[in-house]
């Protein structure tokens, strides 16, 4: 899968903002027509204070949600740990799985943000740009905005806003339920992120792209944890 080498990724913070402002200029905000074919959710984990990430995309047939493929990387990140500038951090990872990637998705979702971040370059814009494929975030936490009134019944939804600027949604997947925050990444707008999330719920507060993905990559993690061998902390015999 073709990745496009937008910038260097050994930056400082500052270099990165100047970067997130830089690529800002070429994201593309348009509608999706119809539906997609192929559906992928990504993600990343890793265990605190750990510089081991684990990435991974599963992609999903869209009309069934069945998975048909799946591709993961273990990676050592060197960027720090910094709000707002998480990308730096999980996308090197992410770019390795998504070159073992046997088939290619028409649109990908990410656990995280679109535009709705205070420079307007989520994770899942940032990659996007990378990709140059249809990308929208999912994010379960706020970042930057405020939305107003939601109803409490699934499907309900209300204008994420910052800074005067409608950035994405929250939507309610699940009755009484925390929403999710959607926004698009690129080539994509908010209308076509909201409509194609909600056709991917299935009865969890979390879209099926990226449920899949998160149990995928922590399913990795545990299996990687397991594999280290055990050190034997006993004292040395005497004999």
């Amino acid at each position: 899968m073709n990745i496009e080498p937008l910038h260097p990724w050994n930056l400082t913070p500052t270099e990165a903002v100047k970067v997130q402002r830089d690529l800002r200029e070429r994201i593309r905000i348009e509608p999706f027509s119809g539906e997609p074919e192929l559906i992928a959710g990504a993600d990343i984990s890793f265990n605190l204070y750990s510089s081991t990430v684990y990435a991974a995309f599963v992609v999903l047939d869209f009309s069934s949600l069945e998975v048909i493929a799946r591709a993961s990387a273990v990676v050592e990140v060197h960027f720090p740990y910094i709000p707002g500038l998480l990308s730096f951090r999980e996308i090197p990872p992410l770019i390795q799985a998504w070159e073992k990637l046997e088939v290619e998705p028409d649109v990908v979702v990410f656990d995280g943000q679109g535009i709705a971040h205070p420079r307007r370059l989520g994770i899942a814009t940032h990659m996007g740009l990378l990709i140059d494929k249809p990308t929208m975030g999912c994010a379960k936490s706020l970042l930057t905005g405020r939305f107003g009134e939601l109803e409490e019944a699934a499907g309900a939804t209300a204008d994420l806003v910052d800074r005067g600027e409608t950035v994405g949604a929250a939507l309610r997947t699940k009755n009484k339920t925390k929403p999710v925050f959607i926004s698009p990444g690129h080539r994509m707008d908010i209308e076509s992120a909201v409509r194609i999330i909600q056709k991917t719920v299935r009865g969890y507060r979390i879209p099926e792209p990226t449920r899949q993905a998160h149990l995928y990559v922590n399913e990795l993690r545990r299996e990687q944890i397991l594999a280290r061998p055990s050190v034997d902390r006993r004292p040395p015999s005497n004999v």
